[in-house]
């Protein structure tokens, strides 16, 4: 970074990994995070980040990685300027690590997964998919609550049930995350996508076998041609 420290009020980091088959049977998770300061429209429901910046890599501790995007925010960008951090990802341990490492962000889950969950629980009875959305959308917990507990009670069998149980766990463990998603300056998240176009379309979106040296090879490559 060669540059004066830039002022922005709001910054965006977004995180996801892939899942990549070795060679000897098991897998890696390749990371992906990336930060930016917004995005603008370059078509009709298409979007472009605005001064992204990627980081990459098999990382055995995940401080690693954070330890890298923080040196490149305090490098980047004047820190006193910024009123928010949002962290936006799907609540994997690795990434909830990041807010303590980045001074000041704040954690959001992101749509695609919370999406996931509200499906799991409610396509086996259609008609509480869109009382559940709304209850979320209008930030009421307790009818969450109420609902999940009355999809539970009659749902069968046991595999079923305990799916609903785990999106319960997931949504109601990830709330104050989910209500962040209403922030007026938040803007959504799009781990999901860099993730494909990054590193799946390479590593994992096709029946291919690795090493791990390998795949921590491929991520700068990936990273420069997208």
């Amino acid at each position: 970074v060669k540059q004066d420290k830039k002022a922005v009020r709001v910054l965006y980091i977004e995180a996801d990994e892939d899942h990549v088959s070795l060679q000897d049977g098991g897998y890696v998770e390749p990371k992906l995070v990336y930060v930016h300061e917004v995005r603008e429209k370059i078509g009709w429901n298409r979007w472009k980040l605005i001064n992204a910046r990627y980081f990459s890599g098999v990382y055995a501790n995940s401080d690693e990685l954070w330890v890298e995007v923080l040196d490149y925010i305090d490098k980047t960008y004047d820190m006193d300027s910024i009123e928010k951090i949002y962290l936006s990802g799907d609540g994997a341990p690795w990434i909830k690590n990041g807010l303590g490492w980045i001074k000041g962000s704040i954690y959001v889950l992101d749509r695609y997964h919370l999406s996931k969950y509200v499906t799991q629980a409610t396509a086996h009875m259609g008609y509480t998919t869109p009382i559940m959305w709304d209850y979320i959308n209008r930030g009421d917990k307790e009818s969450v609550k109420e609902l999940f507990n009355a999809i539970i009670s009659t749902t069968e069998p046991e595999t079923k049930k305990s799916a609903v149980q785990e999106a319960r766990r997931y949504i109601l463990g990830n709330w104050r995350g989910i209500m962040r998603q209403y922030d007026a300056d938040y803007i959504g998240c799009s781990a999901e996508g860099h993730i494909s176009h990054i590193l799946s379309s390479r590593l994992s979106s096709r029946p291919l076998g690795w090493c791990k040296t390998g795949v921590d090879h491929m991520k700068p490559l990936a990273i420069l041609l997208f």
